[in-house]
């Protein structure tokens, strides 16, 4: 006997007064209607003994006749032993793959620089992101599927600047990493990542330091240090005093121009370790730096007004980032001379050449990781005080030239 069916019509199925439940059109064709009144078409039918119910859409977008010939295809695959719901289903995974390699670098690079720039320190830091992947990788790499880059494509954007720009080949690649590494996470690629350095491109490269060995931040000697301070200090500025603060506090120029009342407590200053520079594995601890009496008097001086503790030009922002380097310009000091950096390693070299002090406590003044145990023990009171005294000796060496060990 043949299969009953259309039995429903359009005027039927427009009907304001129909109560929630299933009105069949036959061959498997239900119209379902629901408490709130929503009106969508579904197939029932067995396969392997199981009953099973396919979604087929809503009235207002599938019309009745659309949805008898959608059921009877449905029908079809199930007389052929097929699950009309899985062949569906694997339908649209294969439609998703195949969108899926078409998404190029770009675009997952785009999609990585959106997903992280909020918890970057600042625009710029996108922006350079940015810059250096449209300059570099884009021109090579960013049309192509994100799928399909290999090490041959990473070379051949690192390897005509490895040697002539190291810095900025070496963050290309990181880069490059991060976004092969967000599309796998994403399932847009399967395999190593190509951009990788151990294991792939050290393979390839030779190690940044062959090619360009680190240079470090020109620094004033230290005993020249004394004769700068009494200059520096007849100096009526904020960006003055921020300098006077920096290697006072051996500290970094973000540290300072980011700083805030509420980290200064108890005769220390706070650094949250979310402000500290980041280095590998991450940083868990805030920084503590034991003030001298010096920095105290300074913090006396400085505006009252405003969280930060060394306000800008613009309301409600600190010091920009040059504001230190441009004091040392106006002394007449040369960037070839001396930089704000500098003045830490002149700290280190004062410790080292100068007192007695051991090396981990002058690492830990630099923020430097010298090993949880060590940092433990010196977090404790006496060694905490020993710190403050270690300040106090570099304070009075900067204004008068002794050390008071």
């Amino acid at each position: 006997m043949g299969r009953v069916a259309n039995k429903l019509s359009v005027k039927f199925i427009d009907r304001k007064d129909l109560k929630p439940g299933l009105y069949g059109d036959g061959g498997g064709l239900y119209l379902q209607v629901s408490n709130r009144n929503t009106r969508a078409w579904v197939f029932r039918f067995m396969i392997r003994g199981v009953a099973r119910k396919m979604g087929l859409g809503d009235i207002d977008n599938v019309k009745l006749a659309d949805a008898r010939k959608k059921a009877n295809a449905a029908h079809l695959l199930v007389i052929d032993g097929v699950d009309p719901i899985e062949q569906r289903n694997s339908r649209k995974a294969a439609l998703a793959a195949e969108r899926a390699k078409a998404t190029t670098f770009k675009e997952c690079a785009e999609g990585y620089i959106a997903a992280n720039e909020m918890s970057w320190k600042s625009p710029k830091h996108a922006n350079q992101w940015t810059a250096t992947l449209e300059r570099y990788a884009y021109p090579v790499i960013g049309s192509l599927p994100v799928g399909a880059i290999d090490e041959g494509h990473v070379m051949k954007i690192l390897q005509p600047i490895w040697t002539t720009k190291t810095e900025t080949a070496s963050r290309v690649r990181g880069r490059i990493e991060k976004v092969l590494d967000r599309a796998k996470a994403l399932k847009l690629r399967t395999g190593e990542n190509p951009a990788r350095w151990t294991g792939y491109l050290d393979q390839l490269l030779p190690r940044r330091a062959q090619v360009a060995p680190v240079e470090h931040h020109p620094a004033m000697p230290y005993i020249g240090v004394p004769q700068f301070m009494e200059r520096l200090r007849s100096r009526n500025s904020i960006s003055a005093r921020a300098l006077e603060w920096t290697i006072l506090n051996a500290c970094r120029t973000g540290d300072t121009i980011g700083a805030i009342r509420h980290e200064i407590r108890d005769g220390n200053w706070i650094v949250p370790a979310a402000r500290l520079k980041g280095r590998k594995g991450g940083r868990k601890r805030d920084h503590v730096v034991p003030l001298s009496r010096r920095a105290l008097e300074l913090l006396e001086g400085l505006p009252k007004e405003g969280n930060f503790l060394f306000p800008g030009a613009k309301e409600g922002a600190g010091l920009s980032n040059m504001a230190l380097a441009e004091v040392l310009k106006d002394l007449g000091v040369a960037p070839t001379i001396a930089t704000v950096h500098g003045f830490r390693s002149t700290f280190k070299d004062w410790c080292s050449e100068q007192t007695a002090y051991p090396n981990e406590m002058s690492e830990l003044a630099l923020a430097h990781t010298v090993g949880d145990k060590v940092e433990a023990a010196y977090r404790r009171g006496d060694m905490r005080e020993k710190r403050r005294q270690m300040m106090e000796d570099w304070a009075a060496f900067c204004a008068f030239g002794g050390v008071r060990q």
